[in-house]
């Protein structure tokens, strides 16, 4: 089965869980597979009470089966994600979540490009832009300066988002980064090459409502294409 649909997909075990009195060894080979200690237990407990039960209660080996069936079918997610193949499609933000519980989170800022490939199922395209960037000295702050900087589409990073994370050390980059805009003057601001009406704008907008808090911010309150000062990163 493609990875397209892969959390779409019954694994085979799943269907064990029909089998009468055995059907609980689906729940120990999940929970074997994904190395689940809880699924292991649960599925040995089924297995053991129904081979203990079948001659002396038969009625309760039938509830005891039909348990068995639920408990497969409600893990059956949980185990998908566990056993999710590396560059998976990640189809919803439910999902990713999903993935951030059990694999956890992806630091943009310091995470090697086969995390964003095989991890944020990003192409190696955008992985080569983000370590590029990185490489310069841009440090990622928001969501939505992958958008406005990197190019992924919207839609991508809305499905994508809880998986990541952005840590940074703001005193590392103060003076070597776009923050420069935080702090220079209207002069040195032009001589890192930056027009004089911009520098103007980008310190009178900063005066009023305070420092800056990424390049996406930069451009919504000045409106100042993020090309006139990019060369900042």
């Amino acid at each position: 089965m493609s990875q397209n649909n892969w959390f779409d997909k019954n694994p085979p075990w799943l269907w064990w869980s029909f089998l009468p009195i055995f059907g609980g060894i689906s729940i120990v080979y999940a929970g074997w597979k994904t190395k689940t200690n809880s699924w292991l237990y649960i599925g040995s407990g089924l297995t053991f009470s129904s081979i203990i039960l079948s001659s002396a209660i038969p009625t309760l080996v039938n509830l005891i089966w039909i348990s068995q069936v639920i408990i497969a079918f409600k893990i059956k997610e949980n185990y998908l994600i566990k056993t999710a193949p590396k560059g998976v499609l990640i189809t919803s933000t439910r999902i990713a979540q999903l993935m951030a519980e059990s694999r956890g989170k992806v630091d943009i800022n310091t995470c090697s490009k086969d995390d964003i490939i095989y991890q944020l199922g990003l192409s190696i395209i955008y992985a080569n832009d983000i370590d590029c960037l990185r490489h310069e000295g841009y440090i990622f702050t928001d969501i939505d300066e992958l958008s406005e900087v990197v190019g992924i589409p919207e839609n991508i990073l809305k499905r994508i988002e809880p998986l990541i994370v952005f840590s940074y050390n703001i005193n590392k980059e103060f003076d070597t980064s776009w923050r420069r805009l935080n702090s220079f003057s209207v002069e040195e601001l032009m001589t890192l090459n930056i027009d004089e009406k911009s520098a103007l704008k980008i310190v009178i907008e900063r005066q009023k409502k305070g420092q800056y808090q990424s390049l996406l911010d930069v451009r919504k309150r000045t409106g100042i294409p993020i090309n006139i000062y990019r060369h900042l990163v």
